[in-house]
């Protein structure tokens, strides 16, 4: 739903007042049957999803939508990234039997469109990267005419684990910069900004037909300018679709918010996205990895596109 008019009496350049949210900021729960149906599915195949570990804001709408993006490795992280509500330490031995279990609950689903992503498994040489491709496999002996989303790590900048989820062709590659170039350390400590520039290259190199995918987080110290500069870069690893969305604050452990953009500042990143020649953009103040998407799909491969229309 779009904001009222009104929402520009919040001034975005000030400092945000703990725990004030803006009135575009405000979320109303769906409460339906289908939210809890698709809670219970979860929590009867003991699975993960970023939606409940990352608290998105989003999860009561795609839930009630039927949807939900799957959390693979486990629900602990090797990482301990400073905007991040994952936990984090050493995680247990990978579950081999998890692709099968979520590659049922998406048949369960009756989806048409699996969005994936995993934790950080860095204790691994592979990063887990077979347990996606065995995914993507099952998923589509299961659930014909389904496309498939996966929103990786950077595997530590592994070509042959990267190789591993390409060779099992995924529908679309995701995996997010999150920031630009000077706060990816102080947000990202243990990531690097060039070995994520390369999972998006090399992606599109191994699997020219893939379509790839990156995302960015306003409202962490970052300029408007440096937000642009940072949009034309990625658009020139040839990055199809591109997501902006605002952080939150999942606690105050994390990382505050610098500032909130309003929804016109949103509009013009996406205006701006469209003319650097993104094949789409998706920007507004909720918007996270996989909002919207199946209509993104949907929209750049003919194949889901006639499907759908057929139906």
């Amino acid at each position: 739903m779009e904001p009222t008019p009104t929402r520009d009496r919040v001034n975005p350049e000030e400092k945000p007042e703990s725990g004030r949210l803006p009135p575009w900021l405000r979320i109303k729960f769906n409460n339906s049957k289908t939210f809890h149906e698709v809670d219970s599915l979860l929590q009867g195949q003991s699975l993960h999803t970023v939606c409940q570990e990352a608290l998105c804001p989003n999860r009561a709408e795609c839930w009630g939508d039927g949807t939900a993006t799957f959390l693979l490795l486990g629900d602990v992280c090797t990482r301990s990234c400073k905007f991040c509500d994952i936990k984090h330490g050493q995680p247990e031995t990978l579950d081999w039997d998890e692709p099968e279990r979520v590659a049922r609950s998406i048949q369960g689903m009756n989806l048409d469109h699996a969005v994936v992503t995993s934790v950080n498994r860095d204790e691994r040489r592979d990063g887990g990267a077979p347990i996606f491709a065995m995914l993507i496999r099952r998923i589509r002996q299961l659930q014909s005419g389904c496309s498939i989303e996966v929103l990786i790590p950077d595997f530590k900048g592994s070509l042959e684990a990267l190789k591993i989820v390409m060779d099992a062709k995924p529908d679309i590659l995701n995996h997010n910069l999150e920031t630009v170039p000077h706060l990816f350390k102080s947000i990202q400590p243990q990531s690097s900004y060039q070995v994520s520039r390369d999972v998006l290259v090399n992606a599109k190199k191994l699997q020219p037909e893939a379509i790839t995918k990156s995302g960015l987080m306003t409202g962490l110290g970052e300029t408007m300018p440096e937000i642009k500069e940072t949009m034309a870069e990625i658009h020139s690893w040839d990055v199809d679709i591109l997501t902006i969305g605002q952080y939150l604050q999942p606690s105050k452990q994390h990382l505050p918010v610098a500032r909130f953009y309003t929804p016109d500042e949103f509009e013009l990143l996406k205006n701006y996205g469209l003319e650097l020649g993104f094949k789409w953009v998706e920007s507004a103040p909720l918007v996270r990895s996989s909002y919207h998407a199946a209509d993104q799909v949907r929209a750049l491969i003919p194949h889901f596109q006639s499907s759908r229309s057929a139906e």
